[in-house]
């Protein structure tokens, strides 16, 4: 499937000799169904061609259009965290890196994913959705006059690293004439490692007086969105869970995950789990993730360490490498024992594209 680029618009970018634009493409999600996302293409200043391209999936912002990285004041820029000291952003935005990516004559792609600026619900950590957009942002770069080669790597980070591990993994038709040579989740969130290996979610699935952060509750939301006719809200969420939900277009995650917990203690439990339906949940978790088939490019995993995982615990991300490599994936893995999941991007970039240009070779 080769995506169609709808528009695209010139935007200034801090990165140095390079240009940058913000476009919107046709892609699709896991069950095929027509989708448009919107997303950067950032590439040096220069002419050029059959530039290596790397494909940047993002981390968790949000549910809808307040959690869009491209609509954020100058998108095209290295990465920036909410939880830095001084920091002013609602959202975690840009791409770790950048420069150096520009300095070495690459061309590099980053969606938004659907429904994040664009029409529906975002699939919120459903990673064959997420990693769809991830490739098809490649091809609408090709459309654009930037020297995109056919040959792409993907890194991507926490959310983005699912969908980072989850592209290698899709299928044939949606490669079209683009080859993947590598792929490096940071931090990677992967659902199905997740409910394999429930460290850190037992309290809220278990006692409506635990609330939910708001990983676990848009979780939930973005499968329902992306399994409508098989899951539903109700099977989850009670009607104050139902009604924090409501907001899922305006409130960016850091803001819901107050939301959640003030309405948990405020209003009563967000959250009852209807255990009679939660093998549906469970089905779609899985069909929805990464580690279903051997991937067809090495990966690189790096893991930030620190406190076991301050977001994504090592357990899951152990879980995803040894479920990958047990379907005959190459996988290699680095720990940052110093790190935590905010810091992680920045201090394994360097390795992380050593390796990535390696492949290429």
């Amino acid at each position: 499937m080769n995506a169609t680029l709808l528009s695209s618009e010139r935007i200034e970018t801090s990165i140095r000799g390079a240009v940058a634009w913000r476009i919107r493409y046709r892609s699709q999600d896991m069950h095929g169904r027509p989708t448009e996302s919107t997303g950067l293409i950032i590439a040096p200043e220069s002419a050029g061609e059959n530039r290596r391209v790397m494909t940047w999936c993002h981390g968790t912002t949000g549910l809808g259009d307040a959690g869009c990285p491209s609509a954020q004041p100058d998108p095209a820029r290295e990465l920036v965290t909410y939880f830095e000291v001084g920091s002013t952003t609602q959202i975690d935005y840009g791409v770790p890196g950048l420069q150096k990516f520009i300095d070495a004559d690459w061309v590099v792609c980053a969606t938004d994913y659907q429904g994040l600026g664009t029409p529906g619900h975002h699939q919120y950590s459903v990673g064959r959705t997420n990693a769809t957009d991830a490739l098809t942002i490649v091809h609408a770069a090709r459309e654009l006059p930037v020297g995109a080669g056919l040959r792409f790597g993907t890194m991507g980070w926490s959310q983005g690293g699912a969908a980072a591990a989850a592209l290698p993994e899709l299928d044939d038709a949606l490669f079209g004439e683009l080859t993947l040579v590598g792929s490096v989740p940071m931090s990677p969130g992967v659902a199905e490692s997740a409910i394999r290996v429930p460290t850190g979610l037992g309290g809220a699935l278990a006692s409506g007086n635990v609330p939910p952060d708001g990983h676990l509750f848009m979780i939930l939301a973005g499968l329902q969105a992306a399994f409508p006719d098989t899951l539903a809200l109700t099977d989850v969420f009670t009607e104050v869970g139902i009604r924090v939900h409501s907001a899922w277009n305006e409130q960016p995650v850091h803001h819901l995950s107050d939301s959640l917990t003030r309405s948990n203690g405020h209003y009563g439990p967000v959250m009852k789990i209807d255990l009679t339906k939660f093998p549906a949940w469970a089905a779609a978790i899985t069909s929805s993730s990464a580690a279903l088939v051997k991937a067809r490019c090495p990966i690189f995993v790096t893991i930030d360490a620190q406190h076991e995982g301050s977001v994504i615990p090592v357990a899951w991300q152990t879980q995803y490498i040894n479920d990958a490599i047990a379907l005959g994936s190459d996988v290699t893995s680095k720990s940052y024992p110093d790190d935590d999941h905010f810091s992680l991007p920045a201090s394994c970039i360097d390795e992380a594209m050593e390796w990535l240009t390696a492949q290429f070779a």
